[in-house]
């Protein structure tokens, strides 16, 4: 669910990756398409200005520092790929006593393994993906670990449906339409279901404040059973910290803590940039469609990853320099300054009211459509009813299956002769590298279905002669 469009992960690859995996991948894809010469590394960028032509050129002059040695090129067109997880953010001023606690603490981007951590009592602040596998896995090695969230947060296992990973059960096209056209009442009573089919939110403390806004799940599959251990304690928000202790809005208080980590996120900026092309103000940009400042006179400037789907980032920026590429060369082209900012407004606003009015949420957006919009501006968008006169298994598998890349290279530029076969055996490729033992495949017809629909039957067969019974006797 996390490759490129054009080019699948190695079949012996497990299903979620280790980052070292992860860069394996990027190595391979970097070596077979022959990038790696146009990459310069350890360089930084100092400046990136518009040209003293930009109104007629759309060229940008960027300075650069390799070495300690400066240097200045002229670009036609410039994009943006530095994220919104490059600034720790650490907000002391919202923990009084910080400056009297005798304990270390930290942020969670300092953080790379419970080396020095043993037999601590640890305070990991925040609810994110950070902060749980941080505080799973230091409840491993630590004394004690807390759990201090402001909000709550659903918790999802990686495993989903029959073993699947939970991606591709959720991120599909069916789901998603019915997640657009149900009416919200029922749209919110079936998230709750849903995310309380593995355990119950509210025993273990975790539930959302707000349990009806689509926020990002935490995706972790051991901090319930830490919970359960009592490994980890989860806490209320914190209050005030002493020398020694943390106080929490409850009025609880946990004594001698060793060590507080800020698992707190992250905000972002462009240091490198004018505040006039894209000015960052309570982690937010006026962008259109995340991705370009509405007032440029030539559209040669791009933000490329400034956003957080509710599935993978990869294919999500694919699409985005796909038609970031094409905006450059003149083969798309941007609607007015005015049509552009109505589109901000709009978009923020249906935001709010999906996903809430918090720091944390100000890039999300729901996964499918917003991979569709990106597509549509591209005409890579696979058209369903179409394939379903031409090619009804293909359509049947694109509505009801994954959500994957290899869909929007079926159509549009540079279409990808493997983009219909890697659909169809993505389910033989997610199993692939979890056939290590082989195994007698079980009958087409198990008897274990055939005893539950005897059972049933006999349910039914019981209650029609209870109820023939009841009538004779009447």
């Amino acid at each position: 669910m996390s490759c490129f469009s054009d080019f699948p992960m190695p079949e012996d690859f497990p299903n979620f990756l280790h980052h070292s995996k992860l860069l394996e991948y990027f190595r391979i894809f970097a070596r077979k398409f022959d990038l790696l010469k146009y990459i310069q590394f350890q360089t930084t960028v100092l400046s990136v200005k518009k040209h003293p032509d930009f109104s007629s050129s759309g060229q940008w002059e960027v300075v650069t520092e390799c070495n300690s040695k400066k240097q200045s090129a002229v670009f036609d067109a410039v994009m943006v790929c530095s994220g919104h997880h490059n600034l720790p953010h650490m907000p002391q001023e919202s923990f009084p006593g910080i400056e009297r606690f005798k304990g270390q603490y930290f942020h969670s981007h300092q953080y790379k393994h419970p080396g020095g951590l043993e037999e601590k009592r640890i305070l990991v602040i925040g609810l994110g993906n950070s902060a749980s596998d941080i505080a799973v896995e230091l409840s491993k090695k630590a004394a004690q670990v807390f759990v201090s969230t402001r909000h709550g947060s659903w918790v999802m296992g990686r495993i989903s449906e029959d073993g699947y990973p939970w991606d591709m059960v959720f991120h599909t096209r069916f789901r998603s339409m019915l997640r657009n056209v149900l009416p919200q009442m029922i749209r919110k009573w079936m998230m709750e279901q849903q995310m309380n089919q593995w355990f119950n939110h509210e025993n273990y403390g975790l539930e959302p404040q707000n349990k009806y806004l689509m926020k990002e799940p935490v995706l972790n599959d051991d901090l319930p059973s830490r919970i359960l251990y009592g490994a980890i304690k989860v806490k209320a928000t914190v209050k005030e910290l002493t020398e020694t202790s943390a106080i929490f809005e409850d009025g609880t208080v946990e004594e001698k803590i060793d060590v507080i980590v800020f698992a707190t996120g992250y905000t972002f900026s462009f240091p490198f940039l004018e505040d006039s092309l894209v000015k960052v103000e309570d982690k937010m940009v006026s962008l259109y469609k995340y991705m370009f400042p509405p007032h440029l006179e030539k559209s040669t400037l791009a933000c490329i990853g400034l956003i957080q789907p509710l599935g993978s980032i990869f294919p999500t920026v694919e699409l985005q320099a796909r038609w970031a590429t094409r905006v450059f060369k003149g083969l798309c082209t941007l609607p007015s300054e005015r049509t552009m900012m109505v589109d901000i407004i709009q978009r923020n606003e249906k935001r709010i009211d999906l996903f809430g009015k918090s720091q944390s949420q100000t890039l999300q957006t729901n996964y499918i459509d917003y991979l569709d919009e990106l597509a549509s501006e591209i005409g890579a968008k696979p058209d369903i009813l179409s394939l379903l006169l031409k090619d009804p298994k293909l359509a049947v598998k694109l509505y009801f299956g994954p959500c994957n890349s290899y869909q929007y290279r079926l159509t549009g530029p540079r279409p990808w002769q493997g983009a219909k076969s890697a659909i169809l055996t993505q389910k033989q490729r997610i199993l692939k590298p979890l056939k290590t033992r082989a195994v007698k495949a079980s009958p087409d017809f198990p008897v274990s279905f055939l005893l539950k629909t005897l059972g049933f039957l006999a349910i039914v067969v019981a209650f029609v002669f209870s109820f023939s019974g009841s009538n004779l006797s009447a």
